[in-house]
């Protein structure tokens, strides 16, 4: 005799046990109609699990999480279904939901082309219109093994091979002939997808993701709760394309990257100015909040990654190098470690805390190269790191005054919507629980202060101190998480930190970590592609061209270029003998904020003619209001 406590509250007796289709039916019509799935005592069930005991149960729709996400699970399962009925002979392996969709795993020696992609599509939209019913089965391993084996479906069997023997193995049907391992839960049937799917591209993927297995081809899908969230989602699609930062990064002549170093930018001029313009506001905005900026080596010895104990926890990721004496140094993945060394230099005082030491360190990281990524994921980077010494009572303050000037820093780039994500202590962990509580409630009174949307992330701190993580929101609605904050307990006393306290005893400084951006290049590549390569003028590594008409005006346009150059604008001149119109076109392309056409009429009358990017206007001005106005434009924004 269950009773059922619904989300809110209300508790539901029964005589017997009563499946989810039940439940739903019972509660109201609309509800019987919208459920997909059910949350039984925190578990995922498919409606027709049979309650037989007191639980909490949360009917799930599609406007839930989980509810899309079983959504796109089956999905997955009718795309596999829809390929093997076109395709007889192919074999499915993998096929899990990922973020904004699913993808799945074939074994096939024909590569599928964008053809058979619509076909697949259409067939998917049968599959769906059909209605099939789906069944789950509990079904004995080697019944399981056995089974697959003889269909064909070695892969498969492989997967069953690998789960532990006290695992329950369930098998999925969707209609009479098609099915698959899974752990489910899923839909009832097929029709309860809908048709706001698209199958977007196919690419290869290693068996199990590793180099040595065969080569398969992945097919990913995206699908969403209604044809509207389905056309956004392929606008910011086409958006995220057009904004793609390695191919503006090729039209802005920025950086470019080669096989010779994996994962390693290589900068040209422009992409190097603006490298440096983003240090510069930095370093001006860090001054300002009283840190003191200082450099150490990227190449340290063994003993020090072993003391740190990041040799034990991040040794895989360290590029290493041993020396003729047989010593053995790695390049640096982390600037925590160098940074103490320096607060270690002579005898600290509670006088001299908080100390807060920043550095634009360079770290090497091993990424395998398929996760490498444009600026986005590389393997060599520019961190902008600080390392604030405090004591436990300054904790709050110190976290307080860092979210601050992220929010400062991030709104004068230009990102206003921002999340914050907060991780407590983790079960395993160093420290005492006095201390966790300081440094949690002071984490937790800077995110209250921000007055932002923030999420806690139980348990999911790291092992030394809770975090805080920044997540940005660009133009067309993505995140990216960038800055972060972290409270460590442990690294200070492990390398030896300590400071003289009020009564005179020797005490062991917390430490807090803090990235704005996280990485340079990573977060120029997110600004490249939030401004869509149209940076703010004052951020621009190319501000202005001055292009001149014909020949003859090619003294007036070098004068001006002298002028704004003498003036700090970086300007380009352009005096080729091309067509206005085809240099105009030229620099547009380049994302170059100010035109500045001069011809005939221009050099009578001492103006310039102006064209700012993203205009088909043209504006006539006199050539000191221009240089007056690049100069208002071109300051740091510090205020």
């Amino acid at each position: 005799m269950p009773q059922i406590q619904l989300l809110d509250g209300k508790k539901i007796s029964f005589t017997k046990s009563i499946s989810g289709f039940d439940l739903t039916k019972k509660i109201s019509k609309s509800l019987e109609k919208s459920a997909l799935i059910m949350e039984v005592d925190g578990e995922l069930k498919d409606l027709s699990h049979e309650i037989n005991k007191d639980s909490k149960v949360r009917i799930i729709t599609s406007k839930d999480k989980e509810g899309l996400e079983v959504i796109r699970h089956d999905a997955a399962h009718i795309m596999a279904m829809a390929v093997q009925e076109l395709f007889p002979g192919t074999q499915v392996t993998i096929g899990p939901v990922i973020e904004n969709g699913f993808y799945y795993d074939f074994a096939r020696k024909e590569p599928f082309t964008s053809d058979d992609l619509k076909k697949i599509e259409k067939r998917m939209s049968e599959i769906i219109d059909r209605d099939v019913k789906t069944k789950r089965e509990v079904w004995k391993r080697d019944r399981a093994i056995k089974h697959f084996k003889k269909i064909g479906e070695k892969y498969k069997a492989e997967i069953i091979e690998s789960i532990p023997k006290n695992e329950e193995l369930s098998v999925y049907h969707h209609g009479d002939t098609w099915h698959d391992l899974c752990r489910g839960p899923h839909l009832s049937s097929s029709s309860k997808i809908g048709k706001a799917f698209k199958l977007t591209k196919v690419s290869g993927a290693y068996w199990r993701g590793d180099s040595k297995n065969e080569m398969l081809q992945r097919i990913y899908g995206t699908c969403w709760g209604s044809n509207k969230e389905l056309e956004e989602y392929l606008h910011r699609l086409e958006e995220a394309e057009k904004r793609d930062h390695r191919k503006l990064g090729k039209e802005m002549d920025l950086f470019h990257f080669r096989e010779e170093s994996p994962g390693s930018v290589f900068w040209h001029e422009k992409g190097w100015l603006l490298f440096q313009r983003l240090v510069e506001y930095m370093r001006a905005k860090q001054r300002l909040a009283g840190y003191k900026e200082i450099n150490t080596p990227e190449l340290l010895d063994k003993t020090l990654w072993e003391k740190s104990g990041h040799w034990d926890k991040f040794g895989e990721h360290m590029f290493t190098s041993e020396t003729p004496d047989e010593k053995i140094f790695a390049v640096k993945p982390m600037n925590c470690p160098g940074c103490v060394q320096v607060f270690n230099q002579g005898l600290k005082s509670y006088r001299d805390l908080p100390l807060k030491l920043s550095e634009f360190g360079k770290v090497h990281r091993y990424e395998p190269s398929g996760a490498l990524h444009g600026l986005l994921r590389v393997r060599a980077f520019t961190q902008d790191d600080a390392h604030i010494f405090c004591t436990e009572d300054q904790i709050t303050q110190e976290s307080l005054s860092v979210t601050n000037l992220i929010l400062e820093i991030y709104k004068d780039l230009g990102f206003e919507n921002v999340i914050l994500k907060y991780s407590d202590r983790p079960e395993k962990r160093v420290g005492d629980d006095s201390v966790w509580d300081k440094s949690e409630a002071a984490l937790l009174a800077a995110i209250k202060q921000s007055k932002l949307e923030y999420s806690i992330n139980k348990g999911e701190g790291a092992f030394y101190g809770p975090k805080i993580e920044f997540v940005l929101r660009d133009a067309i609605g993505r995140d990216w998480q960038c800055g972060t904050l972290q409270v460590d307990l442990n690294l200070p006393n492990r390398l030896g930190a300590s400071y003289v306290a009020k009564d005179g005893t020797k005490k062991v400084p917390v430490m807090l970590h803090r990235a704005l951006f996280g990485s340079l290049e990573r977060f120029i590549g997110i600004l490249i592609e939030n401004y869509a390569g149209k940076l703010p003028f004052w951020l621009s590594p190319a501000q202005a061209v001055v292009c001149s008409i014909a020949e003859e005006n090619n003294e007036y346009v070098k004068k001006l270029f002298e002028d704004l150059f003498k003036e700090g604008i970086k300007c380009e001149m352009d005096l080729r003998n091309e067509k206005i119109n085809y240099k105009v076109r030229e620099h547009s392309l380049a994302k170059i904020p100010f035109i500045i056409v001069c011809g005939k009429k221009e050099v009578a009358e001492k103006t310039v003619t102006v064209r700012k990017l993203g205009s088909d206007k043209q504006e006539i001005m006199k050539r000191e209001d221009l240089i007056k106005n690049m100069l208002a434009s071109n300051k740091l924004p510090l205020n």
